[in-house]
């Protein structure tokens, strides 16, 4: 028994972005918003891990743990001397740690503030300190280029991981490998880092002064931030870049996953954080603050987004996640005047068993002529006035697939060829079907150049044709041109803005 024909797959382009989609209803679901005020730029901000999620905002000289419910401020640390950095809650909820500008280290009791250990051995500002996935070992990165691993109990450094030539401003470990450390530094590099050796065993090369760096729980995947670009890299795969994305107009100072890992969300001094896919790294939300981004973080059970600005301000953005139960419509009993009237667009109960009558399908003539292979006369049923061109173009790529290109244009006379060039001409300096205009093109040309002068006709669409590339190939070098000029305003700013933040910072 032959094979059921199988009609033309018409060809879908992609359509503008639909902004009413599950996801953007889930991001728009952050309605709420809280504005806080701090006295300088918020420059970290770190929820517990633990219920009910307060969470730690890093400004000035103190740290301030705000509660999740009424966010008013439940304790306040200002055990500094000069402005603080980077306050990290451990994983049980009872410790904080945190540098400052003059190169110390101290770890906090949350519950009574009282300082529990204070470590000295680092010169200059201390702006990364987290705890490690070892309880009693904390990470710091430093401006003396310098990243350490220190022993709590002991107060004293267990493993120095020198090679950076410039200010280490961002670093992690990894959750699931604690032999891994990740690095970011001011020297544009990403260094990788093996605990049990100390040393460093792959460097990547981000092209831009490094702001902030993630790991993905699998550990064969590292992201890194810089200017306005996010790198995604495959470091088991030869440290090769994956995804190069610039969706920022200025620089990238902060990133963060949602609680599975399947979203990155990313914060920038152009008052915008972008929600990426990690599928795809395509942004699938975008959210607008009203000042420059220093410091994001998102709540382990994702009902709050907390951004802290330059400014000193931080924006609390609350998603509501009380839902009304669901309640499924009630069906109406059987043989009751409800049950008969239900009409014939009811589609049956979930447990009814529903028979569908098979109809013949009905062939268009373009498929009735594919399907006996007269690939010519197919052709020329899609080229008649008002056919649709994606029906026209799906049929040409039918043809390339079957290989019958050429036996579909060649033995035309100037009547049955000119509507074909005609299409081409049309449709030439449309992105979407512009490459296979060209494998149309080039193919009427190789069949009728010895013989396109002896028609008065298809030489001046010929011409047409001709001009028209000729055209698209001078627009192009143009927009070639000023593109290369925004790049280079956008690169001057973008340097600015960090040299500006850095100057600041300091």
């Amino acid at each position: 028994m032959a094979a059921p024909y199988k009609k033309l797959s018409i060809r879908k382009f992609a359509k503008p972005v639909d902004k009413n989609t599950n996801e953007s209803r889930y991001w728009k679901g952050f309605k709420t918003k809280v504005k806080l005020k701090e006295v300088a730029s918020v420059t970290s901000i770190c929820f517990s891990p633990l219920a009910p999620y307060n969470f730690a905002v890093t400004s000035s000289t103190h740290i301030q743990i705000y509660s999740s419910k009424d966010y008013q401020v439940t304790k306040s640390i200002s055990r500094f001397s000069d402005i603080a950095y980077s306050g990290n809650i451990r994983n049980d909820g009872n410790l904080l740690v945190a540098g400052d500008a003059t190169g110390l280290i101290q770890i906090f009791d949350i519950n009574s503030r009282a300082i529990l250990r204070t470590i000295e051995e680092h010169k200059l500002p201390v702006q990364i300190t987290k705890f490690a996935p070892v309880k009693t070992q904390i990470l710091s990165c430093s401006d003396d280029k310098t990243v350490r691993i220190w022993d709590i109990p002991g107060q004293k450094s267990v493993s120095l991981l020198e090679g950076h030539q410039d200010y280490v401003r961002a670093g992690l470990i990894s959750n699931d490998n604690p032999h891994l450390v990740l690095s970011g530094s001011y020297d544009q590099t990403v260094k990788l880092w093996d605990l049990r050796t100390n040393t460093c065993t792959m460097t990547l090369t981000h092209e831009t002064p490094v702001e902030e760096v993630l790991i993905f729980p699998s550990g064969r995947t590292v992201i890194s931030a810089g200017g306005p670009i996010i790198k995604v890299w495959d470091i088991n795969g030869g440290s090769r870049v994956v995804h190069s994305v610039s969706n920022h107009q200025k620089t990238v100072t902060s990133m963060c996953f949602n609680s599975i890992h399947s979203r990155l969300l990313t914060g920038s001094l152009d008052h915008h954080v972008k929600v990426y896919d990690t599928k795809n790294f395509e942004v699938v939300h975008d959210l607008t603050y009203s000042d420059p981004i220093l410091s994001l973080a998102i709540s382990p059970d994702e009902t709050h987004i907390v951004a802290g600005m330059t400014s000193g301000s931080l924006t609390v953005r609350i998603r509501n996640v009380e839902t009304a139960p669901n309640r499924e419509k009630k069906q109406p009993r059987p043989g009751t005047y409800q049950y008969f009237i239900r009409g014939f667009n009811h589609s049956g109960n979930k447990d009814d068993h529903v028979i569908e009558a098979k109809r013949k399908e009905k062939l268009a003539e373009y498929d009735k002529y594919l399907k006996n292979f007269q690939y010519a006369n197919a052709l020329d049923a899609v080229l008649r006035p008002n056919t649709l061109p994606v029906l026209t173009v799906s049929l040409i790529q039918e043809l390339i697939l079957r290989d019958a290109l050429t036996i579909a244009i060649a033995g035309r006379d100037e009547t049955s060829l000119a509507p074909l060039i005609k299409f081409v001409n049309t449709w030439i300096i449309d992105p979407k079907y512009t490459s296979l205009m060209i494998d149309v093109s080039q193919v009427i040309l190789e069949l009728y150049s010895p013989v396109i002068g002896q028609s008065s006709e298809i030489t001046k669409l010929v011409n047409i044709l001709h001009q028209k590339v000729k055209n698209e190939i001078s627009i192009q070098k143009e927009i070639a041109k000023v593109i290369g000029s925004v790049e280079m305003i956008f690169a001057g700013g973008a340097l600015r803005n960090k040299n500006k933040l850095s100057n600041k910072q300091k």
